[in-house]
């Protein structure tokens, strides 16, 4: 059974895929696994291959999505972006970002991408 965080993930990242869509993104997979790894979306846009963790808030009242990616999180995102481009050797330029969506009642939700996140 979905728990309430479950659902506002999943509320979330669909949200981002077809804001992302919106902003010139090609989406090529979504919750893409590997092992114990998994990319929220993994997209493309203007030949740089995207790979995107996304965090999805209802409040602001313990700090903003983008907030919640901590190291380790960044480590598997890295992890398992190099696991899918040793199968697939075509992309030159790839990038590790972070997708903060936060949904409100009372006014349109805010997307907030953070491009080449690093360690």
């Amino acid at each position: 059974m979905e728990g309430v965080k479950q659902r506002i993930g999943n509320k979330g990242e669909a949200l981002a895929a077809e804001w992302l869509a919106a902003s010139g993104f090609e989406i090529l997979h979504r919750n893409w696994r590997t092992g114990r790894y998994e990319v929220d979306i993994i997209a493309v846009r203007a030949g740089v291959l995207h790979f995107i963790e996304v965090k999805t808030k209802r409040s602001t009242r313990y700090g903003h999505p983008e907030q919640q990616v901590g190291r380790r999180k960044v480590r598997h995102l890295v992890e398992a972006g190099c696991r899918y481009i040793s199968a697939d050797r075509r992309w030159r330029r790839i990038r590790f970002d972070i997708l903060a969506v936060q949904l409100y009642t009372d006014r349109p939700t805010e997307f907030l991408l953070i491009e080449d996140i690093y360690l």
